[in-house]
């Protein structure tokens, strides 16, 4: 598919159904997912397994966890959402059913291309009922965790500025500013894959975290280098961490703000979807 929406106004779903499957970055288990045309407005998640009916998503899900974004959906917990999230709505997406085998979504090659390439694989069809309204921000919001900080300032468009600091050379501080359409989304952020630390490795998996984990599905900084190059983008890090915050507010939809992020994290992003949610004018589920 080359010709994505311009913009995230208009009602957007799936044409067919599609699907991928693989194993999740921190169980270790093999999962799937299917993708559904849905007729209602927003994303809704369902099980495989279960008898109850799709449930549409939103910030107040979320519960406190690791290295990703969770959700609790019922009497469920679904893992590691955040990059097929990040897909279905920075591709123009805003109706559609994810259907879910197992309890974490599959990280494939740890960004968001490989779901990117299957909404492509089936395209996308006008929606038959208006999107559920964004956010309208009106003045100025800022959240804070320890030395990280997130705000969000009244916009004519959706931008992103997302600044990261390490102290490990091969990454040390990188910013990227980008006003984020379908087609930004697709070629600039998309392809950039999730990363991590040589030197935290053994303490996450004794942790019982990324199990899954491996050189094809993240990039592993050594300190001064990467190893397993080549990166995709040379601030690849940077653009990831947008990856991230995209997924995150995914659950709230994309206001006309410029949301700047330093030293992001997934507990930041979803303070201020939090934030964004309880701003009266919202339409939630």
């Amino acid at each position: 598919m080359s010709n994505w929406p311009c913009n995230y106004e208009d009602s957007w779903t799936i044409s067919g159904v599609v699907s991928r499957k693989g194993i999740g970055l921190h169980t270790g288990e093999m999962a799937e997912v299917h993708l559904l045309p849905s007729r209602k407005a927003g994303l809704h998640v369902s099980w495989v397994d279960d008898i109850y009916p799709p449930v549409t998503l939103s910030p107040c899900q979320v519960r406190p966890s690791q290295l990703c974004t969770t959700l609790e959906i019922g009497q469920r917990r679904l893992l590691t959402v955040e990059h097929l999230l990040a897909a279905i709505a920075g591709c123009g997406i805003s109706h559609l059913e994810i259907q879910v085998l197992g309890n974490e979504i599959p990280l494939l090659d740890g960004s968001s291309q490989d779901w990117v390439n299957a909404i492509a694989e089936i395209g996308l069809t006008q929606a038959e009922t208006p999107r559920i309204k964004p956010p309208e921000v009106t003045q100025g919001l800022l959240c804070n965790r320890g030395e990280g900080v997130i705000t969000a300032t009244p916009s004519e468009r959706f931008s992103l500025i997302g600044v990261i600091d390490f102290p490990q050379k091969a990454i040390g501080r990188q910013i990227m500013k980008i006003e984020l359409t379908p087609d930004s989304f697709v070629k600039e952020i998309a392809p950039a894959r999730t990363f991590g630390f040589l030197d935290q490795v053994e303490e996450l998996r004794a942790a019982g975290l990324i199990k899954g984990g491996c050189l094809e599905n993240a990039l592993l900084c050594d300190g001064d280098q990467w190893l397993n190059p080549p990166l995709r983008f040379s601030n690849e890090p940077v653009r990831h961490k947008l990856l991230d915050l995209i997924g995150d507010l995914a659950l709230v939809g994309f206001p006309k703000a410029q949301v700047l992020v330093y030293r992001g994290s997934h507990g930041l992003h979803t303070d201020l979807a939090n934030a964004l949610f309880s701003i009266p004018s919202v339409s939630g589920p």
